[in-house]
């Protein structure tokens, strides 16, 4: 006779079963929308495409804990996509999931969506990155993600100073290997023949430079490019310029706050201040990035009056691993080994793509001996009032559940979250609900963020926003 222990474990089981079985159709035909129609779907901004079963195991438990969708209203969706003629774009079927319950019919879902995407130009803008560091083989990395898409940035060629000999095969293997994002997802090959990097079967171009002004892209077949600085060598106008003196060069991001009149651009808040006549635009930097979304609609909600950031930041490559000489105060003390005081421009910047916080914030930074993922922490006094912590925390979670801020704003109330729990994380923050503190007008919340992915991944889409090639995104 089965006790009602046994029962449970075989219920369990066979729920266990039928749940990974639906899983396994999902991961297939969303792989088969990829190869056929280059449609990338997401679940809840988490990727489905060319992933497993596993990960989206993790999305959908994920899913359940911001929104009541299920999973058989997600494969509805899907087999209502799979079922049209779209191609060429990105599909939310989480987000899109959410909107049966309204009493529209799947295929109906679509149908508005649709009608709501914007569409992006045709063909692909060709990239060049200048500098392939850790934000340079990040960015590689995203690239070649949506490398299938028909539309979008074609990364052609990366600029770098020649080191030693063997210069191609080591940037090979950073870019194939690393210590915090682990392996490169997919094969990466140097071609030393032709100095090149084959990843994922897509050639790329490494072209050797000491100077923008000694390059002619044209030469490649490379035409009208977006040049990614990411040396963070040039930051003015003037210095940025010298890209475009060169040949088959059209546009120009920084991946740095900018010095001098240059628009600095946190995409999701002023992003629609980038004109088809700018030349040079600067993407910030990961701080601002960081928390310029969550003060956005926090100043929307309640008006920001005035506040203090202070970034608890993983240490960089700028500072020293041993005690030694350094231009600045403080950073030539062992990065590994202390915690170290220094400044952060991140306040500041926040104004220019904000204008209404202008003066408004003060900023300092703490750099520990962390290699990635640091923690934002905003002071902040409010207009109105919030009544508690839990109408704040509300609020921040619809946000992040929302098709406007999502990519930009996620939500955790994990009692144990940790700053490895976010490595690799695409979101610009991570809003720390179980931190969060509100006394009358005054509130200190806890933003976690990726110091480098995150960023990377809004560098990107400013990138495609000056290209004119963002892909329709059905949310």
């Amino acid at each position: 006779m089965t006790n009602a222990y046994t029962q449970r474990h075989q219920d369990h089981q066979a729920q266990a079963q039928t749940h990974t079985a639906n899983l396994e159709r999902l991961l297939a035909t969303a792989n088969q929308l990829y190869r056929d129609r280059s449609v990338v779907v997401s679940l809840f901004d988490r990727p489905v495409t060319n992933s497993n079963v596993r990960r989206i195991a993790q999305a959908y438990q994920r899913a359940q804990q911001l929104s009541d969708v299920g999973l058989q209203h997600a494969l509805q969706v899907l087999d209502a996509l799979n079922a049209s003629d779209i191609k060429n774009s990105q599909v939310d079927i989480g987000r899109l999931a959410q909107r049966l319950s309204e009493g529209t019919d799947a295929q109906q879902v679509l149908t508005d969506a649709q009608a709501q995407a914007g569409i992006g130009s045709d063909g692909a803008t060709d990239v060049v990155l200048y500098g392939f560091g850790r934000i340079g083989r990040i960015l590689t990395r995203l690239m070649l993600e949506d490398s299938g898409l028909s539309r979008g940035l074609n990364l052609r060629a990366i600029v770098v100073r020649k080191s030693q000999a063997n210069d191609l095969v080591k940037r090979v293997s950073l870019l194939e290997r690393d210590s915090v994002h682990g392996w490169f997802d997919g094969t990466v090959i140097a071609d030393e023949d032709n100095q090149a990097i084959i990843a994922n079967g897509q050639y790329i171009q490494v072209i050797y430079a000491d100077d923008p002004s000694q390059i002619d892209y044209t030469q490649y077949g490379i035409n009208n490019a977006l040049v990614i600085d990411n040396t963070g060598k040039w930051r003015d106008p003037d210095g940025l310029a010298k890209h475009l003196q060169s040949q088959g060069v059209a546009k120009v991001l920084l991946t740095a706050p900018s010095k001098g009149d240059m628009k600095n651009v946190v995409f999701a808040v002023n992003d629609n201040d980038i004109t088809a006549d700018d030349k040079l635009i600067s993407a910030a930097s990961c701080t601002t990035n960081a928390i310029t979304p969550a003060l956005k609609v926090l100043h929307d909600e309640y008006g920001v009056q005035a506040g203090h950031v202070e970034t608890i930041h993983s240490y960089t490559n700028d500072q020293n691993l041993v005690d030694n000489y350094h231009k600045a105060e403080r950073r030539g003390r062992a990065a590994a080994m202390n915690m170290v005081i220094t400044e952060t421009g991140a306040a500041k910047a926040v104004a220019k793509a904000l204008p209404a916080l202008k003066g408004k914030l003060t900023g300092n930074s703490i750099r520990v001996p962390t290699p990635n993922v640091s923690l934002a922490v905003l002071n902040v006094t409010f207009d109105r009032a919030p009544a508690d912590a839990e109408t704040l925390n509300n609020f921040m979670r619809q946000v992040a559940t929302s098709s406007e801020w999502s990519a930009q704003i996620d939500y955790t109330d994990s009692p144990d979250a940790v700053s490895t729990d976010y490595i690799s994380a695409k979101e610009t923050s991570i809003f720390d609900a179980k931190a969060t503190i509100v006394s009358g007008n005054q509130a200190h919340l806890y933003l976690w963020y990726d110091n480098e992915m995150g960023y990377s991944a809004q560098v990107l889409r400013v990138a495609q926003k000056m290209a004119g090639v963002t892909t329709p995104k059905l949310v």
